[in-house]
């Protein structure tokens, strides 16, 4: 095969072959905890190279070391062949090498001309900022983009998750930033939206930007990428062009194990109703929603951006308050008015955002996941070290959680591992019902079967499981049930026996078959 074409249908051109950024023999490590280790990476003018890895690979600290963030203990960084020191984020900056994070770090509160010009705004002759060419120059920059419908006027907190990333691409092209990072940033958007981004990637490219590309999608990955680069354990696995590969040899050399059999394969028997919901409703947000939950179930929830899943499991858990309906747990109404209300009752709430609702940052992983658990942990108002490890050693190790102890600040986790420790928080309260909200989100291919794998031993032990996906492979392959959500609404339940992701999308979107 010819090494030096893309894929690209019938517009093949050739590949660079000088990188624009070279880091080789980086290392990195941590008290008690290698991050990386001899690793190199290249990434070329009018390209996109996908980095590729599990959770805790060392993904995350090779962007940091990129941006300046951290520096490595070892190795060199060139940037067009020259070697380049980069002690801080301006350094990076100055370098024409800027990130992209999946949540996107820009100011709410600024407007998006001082989000683009944020530490280099055009100046008048006195020194002060000139506000006019600001705006003018930022409204170019957008047209440039085919985001000229964004005012520069507007505060970001006013945009939606869209917009935030064109504003955050926006910066990088007002810097004349020649290596751009992603970093999962397809992570919340609609499908609408990710094919803007991937037209907005392809415009990068053709203005000769290096473009790195970290998501955990494959089909995103082969759809914008023309190179990979594998990392597993802090150490670099493997590199190549997509054009010469496949998924099941990227996920082999991932995880060092092929994975054939990503969803469990369970027979459980299914019992009586758990939970049954009847006639919920909200004012603004959901209608007359009814369900029942059985024991040993795993109930998915479907629907595109906006049905009002997650909006009904944060009512069913006391979260939110609702207009009116019925919630009733093993035959007995309940009426929680509180997330506390809810886990007494015995239903707890795994959310979307692991991040600002999961996690509590700061604190070490055992105690996040004693926290809802302190009556157990305690004795007469005063906690007991031992038994909180206790707790959180016996479900941190059931769902494989990578760390170097409990001890370790659950902020310095990845974000696969940082799940792990919120599914352990929950399930050390011993639930009768957990709703998971997007329990696979952001996380990688190796963390997603330890939590699927997880998933059927919860069912197989008689808790009842709903499960709120946008991930149609995962709802096929997880769910007994599936209730299908738009605008608010129940469209549809189906029975997964031989059900497919057309029907259920045509349920989604509204579409007759």
């Amino acid at each position: 095969m010819d090494t030096t074409a893309r894929r690209n249908g019938a517009n093949e051109r050739p590949l660079a072959s000088t990188a624009r950024l070279t880091l080789s023999g980086i290392s990195k490590s941590f008290p008690g905890v290698r991050a990386l280790h001899d690793v190199g990476l290249s990434l070329y003018p009018g390209e996109v190279t996908a980095l590729v890895g599990e959770n805790g690979a060392g993904k995350s600290t090779l962007v940091k070391i990129m941006t300046g963030i951290y520096q490595p203990d070892s190795g060199t960084i060139a940037v067009d062949g020259k070697p380049v020191t980069l002690p801080s984020a301006h350094a990076a900056f100055a370098h024409g090498i800027t990130a992209i994070h999946q949540e996107t770090v820009l100011f709410d509160d600024l407007s998006v001309a001082e989000n683009i010009f944020l530490g280099h705004a055009p100046r008048t002759r006195l020194g002060f900022i000139d506000w006019a060419m600001m705006r003018a120059n930022a409204h170019e920059v957008l047209t440039t983009m085919q985001a000229g419908h964004i005012d520069p006027d507007s505060r970001l907190k006013d945009l939606g998750i869209a917009n935030k990333h064109l504003v955050a691409v926006a910066r990088a092209m007002s810097i004349d930033a020649q290596i751009v990072t992603m970093d999962e940033p397809t992570a919340a958007l609609s499908m609408k939206e990710i094919e803007e981004l991937f037209l907005l990637i392809e415009f990068l490219k053709s203005q000769g930007k290096a473009i790195l590309f970290i998501s955990h999608k494959f089909d995103e990955i082969f759809r914008i990428a023309d190179r990979y680069t594998v990392f597993r354990d802090g150490e670099k696995v493997g590199e190549g062009l997509l054009s010469e590969t496949n998924q099941n040899e990227l996920v082999k050399a991932m995880v060092g194990r092929s994975i054939d059999h990503i969803f469990p394969q369970r027979t459980v028997s299914i019992g009586e109703p758990v939970l049954a919901i009847e006639g919920l409703s909200h004012p603004t947000e959901f209608d007359d929603i009814g369900f029942k939950l059985h024991k040993g179930e795993v109930l998915g929830f479907y629907g595109l951006v906006g049905a009002g899943r997650s909006e009904v499991m944060q009512a069913i858990t006391g979260i939110t308050r609702t207009s009116r309906g019925t919630i009733s747990l093993e035959g007995a109404e309940i009426a929680p008015r509180s997330a506390a209300d809810a886990i007494e009752a015995g239903i707890v709430y795994v959310p979307e955002e692991r991040g600002k609702q999961g996690v509590v940052i700061g604190l070490p992983i055992f105690q996040n996941v004693s926290l809802p658990s302190l009556k157990r942990t305690g004795k007469s108002g005063l906690l007991r070290l031992a038994e909180e490890f206790t707790l959180a050693r016996t479900y941190t190790q059931r769902l494989d959680l990578r760390a170097s102890s409990l001890s370790q600040d659950v902020g310095t986790l990845s974000g696969g591992n940082q799940q792990k420790v919120v599914i352990a928080k929950w399930l050390a309260t011993q639930p009768k019902v957990i709703i998971l909200d997007e329990p696979t989100k952001g996380i990688d291919i190796g963390s997603k079967a330890a939590v699927h794998g997880f998933m059927g031993e919860l069912v197989t032990e008689g808790l009842s499981v709903i499960m709120v996906s946008s991930e149609l492979p995962e709802i096929l392959g997880m769910s007994d049930r599936v209730v299908v959500m738009r605008e608010g609404r129940i469209a549809a339940v189906y029975d997964n026996k031989e059900l497919d992701a057309e029907t259920l999308v045509r349920a989604a979107a509204g579409i007759a078959a």
